[in-house]
């Protein structure tokens, strides 16, 4: 049985005829730069109720634009999760601030809101929590620890967009939210891709500055800016996805569900009270992941593991001076975290398939 990790091109071929269509009108009016990047904004902000939302070349860019937005500067501290994609510590590095990690939550692997207000110094300036795997973290705890210590929250939403949390969209929960529109995505592009979100009006029109060279109008520039604009062909195929997203993403739900109602023997996720995750992954907790790995491979089982190495053990870190042990649930989960195929496109065939050969695991 063939069974795809993410099933990309039978997303392609179902919505081939709108997608086609957006791409060709691109290419007839030749405007590759803006163009349909404004009715995908106006479209993204009817999805998330944000009032601002920005298009731009990346969810690693939007996360790197909204921190020069709110002016991180060298030494400045910036509290995230170790347990994520390194984009998200990558981008605090980057402006030589120093990212400041808290372990994460035992069962829904997001950052343990907990544990946040012990690391916050005179230094700090703000929280990046990550909504991991589809799901929100605790995010009125955090928004109320920043409120307290006057520091801004910016939800990394790269996994999450469409989820909500208390009948609240992501994305639209904090100061700013960012999403990445990467192919694999959810709500993937056909390339390199992703959005900010605010109800600011100052940080909408200054990270609109800085995304475009830092203009304020052509040729005249009011900051150091970069260039981190959406192209308007991936404006156009996200449009055309975005009309079936609320059902892809029921569609979602229902294979999350059967697969927690039928795997044995394994961690299934867990999603708190209050949330609706996105099902970005299916990850799964395995007594012995390798053996499981060799077994489901040699079944034609595609798997992923995210994240193997936590962030304060990666090489590019060791300037922070962490020991292995200081952040010990990510450790452990970054052990035994195994992901299966997940798309609004797999099979019930197919996903009772994968279930059969991971029970016997």
């Amino acid at each position: 049985m063939k069974i795809d990790f993410i099933n990309l091109q039978a997303q392609y071929q179902k919505y081939k005829s709108d997608i086609d269509k957006q791409i060709q009108e691109v290419l007839e009016t030749s405007v590759y730069i803006g163009g349909k990047v404004k009715e995908l904004e106006q479209n993204l902000s009817k999805y998330t109720s944000c009032k601002h939302s920005i298009a731009c070349s990346s969810g690693t860019d939007a996360l790197l634009l909204s921190l020069m937005a709110i002016d991180i500067k060298p030494d400045d501290e910036v509290i995230t999760t170790p347990f994520t994609f390194i984009a998200t510590a990558e981008v605090i590095a980057f402006l030589k601030a120093k990212p400041v990690f808290v372990d994460i939550d035992e069962k829904t692997f997001n950052i343990d809101a907990d544990k946040i207000e012990e690391k916050i110094t005179s230094k700090t300036k703000a929280i990046i929590p990550v909504s991991l795997f589809g799901q929100v973290p605790d995010i009125d705890t955090i928004n109320q620890i920043a409120k307290k210590h006057n520091l801004k929250v910016i939800e990394d939403g790269a996994q999450s967009f469409g989820a909500t949390y208390k009948n609240k969209t992501s994305c639209s929960l904090s100061d700013i939210g960012t999403t990445s529109f990467f192919p694999a995505k959810p709500l993937g592009c056909y390339g390199d891709g992703g959005a900010i979100f605010t109800n600011n009006d100052k940080l909408a029109s200054k990270i609109r500055i800085l995304l475009d060279h830092g203009q304020t109008k052509k040729y005249t520039h009011s900051h150091i800016g970069i260039n981190g604009r959406l192209d308007a062909l991936q404006a156009g195929v996200l449009i055309a996805k975005l009309k079936y997203y609320k059902k892809e993403l029921s569609t979602r739900q229902n294979i999350a569900s059967y697969y927690g109602r039928h795997l044995k023997n394994v961690a299934t996720p867990f999603v708190q009270d209050g949330c609706v995750s996105a099902w970005a992954q299916y990850c799964i907790l395995v007594k012995d992941r390798d053996k499981m790995i060799e077994h489901c491979e040699a079944n034609g089982v595609p798997t992923g593991v995210y994240y193997p190495i936590p962030l304060h053990m990666q090489e590019v870190f060791k300037y922070l001076k962490h020991n292995e042990y200081d952040f010990p649930i990510s450790l452990k989960v970054s052990k035994d975290i195994l992901a299966l195929p997940m798309s609004a496109f797999l099979k019930k065939e197919q996903q009772d398939y994968i279930i059969k050969v991971v029970n016997h695991g």
